[in-house]
Parts: structure tokens; sequence; C-alpha cells
């Protein structure tokens, strides 16, 4: 089996899907169902399903003797292309099942790749998917030229397949580095335009992979972004504007989904793409309702955030698909669980309003609502916090314009150094008649 061979998609294949179950873990009625949709999205036909209970995996073929005969039989009998194994495999397992079972065999991460480089539509997706293609590459490298170890040459010679493997192996590391050169680029590249939007509210979605994100920002923004019932339908940062009711417009962004022992290297390669959920001013956390495996998906996303160090960000919990669930019981103890989770569903926009209320009051959590004293003629101070915050109402006296708003406490220093006679105080509620202009949306 070559590497070439193994490079190709898993497209239009038949596959059995194997996993070594730990004894001490309580797997859901079928502990493969994620790794069937992950398999399905790749667009293979599952035809079997193999588990095995052990306590560790075999060095040598990570499943006993007994389980790899069986795999053999089932692989013969339905006419196998491919084995997938929900674990991750050493070159030496991987290379060992494929003599055993006469099929080429892959791992969870390989299918994740697989998955994403197929999906992957931008350049810095596609750079992201290939760099981590090429880390999970590069240890393997020596199986693509196995086929010439047998030609061998003369005392202090070595033979082509050791010489090949050299050069191929200098050339991915080159590849490897010039590729980090241009994530590199990217990421800053990123930075600065993140940074050009700090002016504005800034919301990043982020959840396990087919929680319903991108179908959620569809329907608060009719942004019309790609939402299909499959792991990993997105790969790449979508922003759009969200008009958030009696606050005025956000920045909404969708990201790539997570998923539970989402490959190291993918995290690594796709830190520039989550540049948007690192900088946001508030995270929400979608997460599927109607999955019987809700709990540990939320916690598998709350682990991805850690790696990527941004898990005490001020984050919001959306329990989603609530109108797929069919025992109400089942989302009673959710949201007993998860008491200051929102509850909604995307596609029937039910609990939507409520939603808006709670990102609301999230943001405020980071507000101040002052009463500015300025200048009557201070025409760019109002335009200012009009464009930045929620005016509330204004009031005149004595050339004096009298400003009440709810701004971004970060917004004040800036207020006051840009206007040396503007006077900020806490808003307290006056008996004076205030002329109220300025409600709700902000332009």
């Amino acid at each position: 089996m070559t590497e070439r061979d193994r490079k190709q998609s898993v497209a239009q294949e038949n596959a059995i899907l194997v996993k070594l179950l730990d004894p001490s873990i309580q797997y859901s009625d079928d502990p493969l169902e994620e790794l069937d949709g992950l398999a399905t999205t790749a667009g293979t036909t599952v035809v079997g399903k193999l588990t095995q209970r052990r306590d560790k995996p075999e060095p040598g073929t990570y499943l006993g003797k007994g389980k790899i005969e069986e795999l053999s039989l089932c692989a013969e009998a339905s006419e196998a292309d491919v084995i997938i194994f929900d674990n991750e495999l050493s070159p030496g397992q991987t290379r060992n099942l494929e003599r055993e079972t006469k099929r080429k065999v892959i791992d969870r991460t390989e299918l994740i790749l697989d998955i994403f480089a197929t999906h992957a539509q931008t350049l810095e997706s596609r750079l992201a998917v290939e760099l981590a293609q090429l880390e999970y590459s590069l240890p393997r490298l020596k199986r693509m030229w196995s086929h010439l170890d047998r030609i061998k040459m003369g005392v202090g010679m070595r033979g082509p397949g050791e010489k090949q493997l050299e050069v191929d192996r200098r050339l991915v590391e080159k590849r490897i580095r010039d590729l980090k050169d241009d994530l590199d680029k990217v990421a800053k590249r990123r930075e600065r335009e993140v940074a050009a939007r700090k002016e504005s509210m800034t919301i990043s979605l982020v959840g396990y992979t087919n929680a319903g994100k991108s179908t959620l920002m569809n329907a608060l923004t009719s942004a019309q972004v790609l939402s299909a019932d499959m792991l990993f339908a997105t790969l790449d940062t979508r922003t759009r504007r969200w008009r958030l009711p009696h606050w005025g417009p956000v920045l909404l962004s969708d990201t790539v989904g997570f998923i539970r022992d989402l490959p190291h290297r993918l995290i690594a390669s796709f830190k520039a793409t989550l540049e948007e959920a690192n900088q946001a001013d508030l995270l929400l956390h979608v997460a599927d309702a109607s999955n019987p495996e809700a709990e540990q998906q939320i916690a598998a996303v709350y682990d991805v955030l850690a790696e990527l160090g941004i898990e005490q960000k001020n984050t919001l919990l959306v329990l989603n698909k609530i109108d797929r669930i069919e025992d109400p019981r089942r989302l009673e103890q959710l949201q007993a669980r998860y008491p200051q989770a929102v509850s909604v569903s995307a596609v029937s926009r039910q609990g939507l309003d409520k939603l808006a209320i709670a990102v609301s009051d999230a943001l405020s959590k980071s507000f101040s609502d002052v009463e500015i004293e300025a200048s009557v003629d201070n025409g760019k101070l109002v335009a200012y916090l009009a464009k930045n915050g929620e005016v509330v109402s204004k009031r005149y006296g004595n050339e004096k314009l009298f400003v009440h708003c709810r701004i971004p406490t970060a917004h004040l220093g800036r207020i006051e150094n840009q206007n040396p006679d503007a006077v900020i105080r806490p808003y307290e509620p006056s008996s004076e008649t205030e002329e109220s202009d300025a409600v709700g949306d902000v332009a």
C-alpha cells in the first residue's frame, strides 16, 4: 500500500468501522455513531462495524489476534475497500493491520483530514489543511518506498528506497516550513482585520460540528451561509452584521466546528481561522440538544477552547434543535444542568427573541451606563456615541448637551482623550424631563 494510494479520497469506497473500547467507560448504544457520520460525510458506504473491549491496545496491531482474524473475514465477506479506526494508530500499527487484512487502513485523524481537504474552500483553510496533512504524513513516508526495500546495494551503499525517503523527507519538511510562513502571514493579516473591527462588538459562534451554528447564523442575520446536515460543513470563518434589538448592529462570526479528539495538528493549523473567536467580545456556544451525547459534546468543546487558550471568554450556551427533542423530560434535564443556557430552534425560530435578550444582557456586562456632558455643538461626539453604543436619550441646557448612553467601557478613555471638555459620570435617573430622540437600534 503506497502513500499515493492512501492520499486518494475514501469517497465511493465500502468501509468497515472499528473501535477499541475502554472497559471503564460507559458508551452509548452505538459507540461508532459519530465515526459513521464522519465516514458518510467523507463519501463512503459503511458495510460493517466491529468493536473490542481491551484494557490497552496490542502494541503491534492495536487489536488482538482473534479480533484481527474476525476483521479480515468481515472485510472479505462485505467486499470492503477500507477499514476505518475510531482511534489514532501509529505508522507501525497501520502497516501491520494492512498486511493482515489486505485492506487499506486509516485512523480517525486521517479521516478527518480527508474531510477537511474536501471541504476547504479558501486559501487560508487550504493552507491549514495541507500543513496538517503533511505533518501527519511525515512519520509515515517510509511506507511510500517499501516496494524498493528488497533492492540491495554493495557495502557502504544505500538502497534506492532509503535515498528516496531522505529526498522526500527534505521536500516535505521544506514545504511544512513554507506553509507555516504563509500561515503566519495569514494570521497577522487576520489579526489586523479583526482589530480594525474592534469599534463594533463582536460575537463568535462556536460549538460541536453539526450543532447548527450556520443555520442559527442564517436565522439571525439572513446571511445565506452554507448549512447542511453533515459534519464539518463549514471550515471557513464567515462574519455578518446582526442588528440586535434594543442594542444596535454587532458582528456575528461562524467558525469551524469542533469534535472530540480533534487532531492537535488541526487545532494548531486553524488558529488563524479561529482568530475571530479569540478576539470576540462574546462566544455563543451552540450545542445540539437533541443529540443523546450533548453533555459530552459540550465538554469536548470546552476542552478545545481550553487548548486554544480562550476558555475564559465570556460565553453563553445555546441549546439548539429543541424542535427535534421527542421527550420533553430530556430538555428539562439539560436546562436543569445548564440553567444559564438559552433553548432555541434555529429552524423554527423558536426562542430567538430570548436569545437576543440574553446576548444583550451578556454584552452589557462590559458596558457602562453613563451620562456625558459636552458642548451643544459637539456633533462629532454624538455621532461617535451613536455608532459605538446605544444613545438612550438627550437633553439640552445652558449651551450644554447631556447624553444618556450605554457604551463599552473600553471606549470611555478614548472619549475623554478626544473630548477634554466633556464630563463623564455614572447615569442616575433625574426628575427633569428628558428629550428622548434616540431609541432602540443604532443606525
